[in-house]
């Protein structure tokens, strides 16, 4: 027989389920979050990719020992594979540290490395439950990603701090001209290459890759050149191969401007960040036109829970 919260826990998880795969079947989505930290005494959130569930849990003084604490995790899983009548061996768990360096946000988490394929959008993409802290596939940028492979078509398309290159991806699907996928790390950009891969996007004129300090190398682009950007920065930043350390507070509006030199008259950056306290200095960015798309680019599954912001800027 189930404890009181637990009970609790299955109705809620129940409840949402039935709504929220609903939703997600009709868009043809299938991954998608089902649960965000909805009961103060289970702060995880449950995310679908497609045949498997990652449950991240939130560090929170919950006063349980170590045995306990276990026997909680074990039973939230045991109530996720009996609502989602699933195996429990396809359900990935692990743990979120709030820190202030963002450092430990892309930091590995185990030694093996388990790929599989799913879908968004009628585009695949390589996501990895077991083995980093985060999957490959942030699922609240999803319109966003549509946006930009709308605007696509014809267009020189520059992706910074671009992670495993999903807006790459949805560029690349949208006509692009050129795409340019930027990142710092070898293993995303790798991780990148296969998602062009996995969609048969090999044409290596037009799809290109580079590893670097992002703040460096838009020091060596060329003006004028690119029709869209797009820039997702960490929060923070110190890796050792960089040059400089990152805060996006501090120096949002210098990568901002420097990123427009880059870019056609009239060209548009797509901006976003996920800082909890982040204010835009917009007084100070040289773009002729900036609009909060926050909103517009939250999808269904993350309505009034989104901890992330965007902005549309036109040069």
């Amino acid at each position: 027989m189930l404890s009181d919260k637990l009970q609790m826990f299955q109705n809620r998880l129940t409840k949402v389920y039935k709504h929220r795969s609903k939703q997600a079947k009709r868009m043809g989505i299938s991954c998608y979050r089902l649960y965000d930290k909805d009961l103060p005494e289970f702060p995880v959130s449950i995310d679908v990719y497609d045949t498997r569930v990652c449950v991240s849990e939130y560090k929170a003084k919950h006063n349980l020992t170590e045995e306990e604490h276990l026997d909680w995790l074990e039973g939230t899983v045991d109530i996720i594979a009996d609502v989602l009548q699933m195996d429990e061996e396809l359900i990935y768990t692990k743990e979120r540290r709030r820190k202030s360096n963002r450092q430990a946000q892309y930091q590995k988490t185990a030694e093996e490395k388990e790929f599989f394929e799913v879908q968004e959008n009628g585009l695949k993409f390589l996501v990895n439950l077991s083995d980093y802290l985060d999957t490959g596939l942030f699922l609240d940028h999803r319109t966003t990603r549509k946006m930009v492979m709308e605007e696509a078509k014809d267009k020189k398309v520059l992706n910074l701090f671009a992670y495993t290159g999903s807006f790459s991806v949805y560029a690349a699907a949208g006509g692009a001209e050129e795409v340019v996928t930027v990142d710092l790390s070898n293993t995303y950009i790798d991780w990148a290459k296969k998602n062009f891969e996995a969609n048969f996007f090999i044409d290596h004129k037009k799809y290109k890759f580079v590893v670097a300090d992002v703040k460096q190398y838009l020091e060596t682009l060329t003006p004028n050149t690119f029709d869209i950007v797009v820039m997702d920065p960490p929060t923070f930043s110190n890796s050792k191969k960089m040059k400089d350390f990152l805060d996006i507070q501090l120096d949002h509006v210098e990568l901002i401007n420097q990123t427009l030199k880059a870019m056609k008259p009239g060209a548009v950056l797509y901006f976003s960040n996920n800082a909890r306290k982040f204010e835009l200095h917009e007084s100070e960015i040289q773009a002729s036109v900036i609009k909060d798309i926050t909103k517009a680019t939250t999808p269904f599954d993350f309505e009034g829970k989104l901890q992330r912001w965007c902005w549309r800027m036109i040069r």
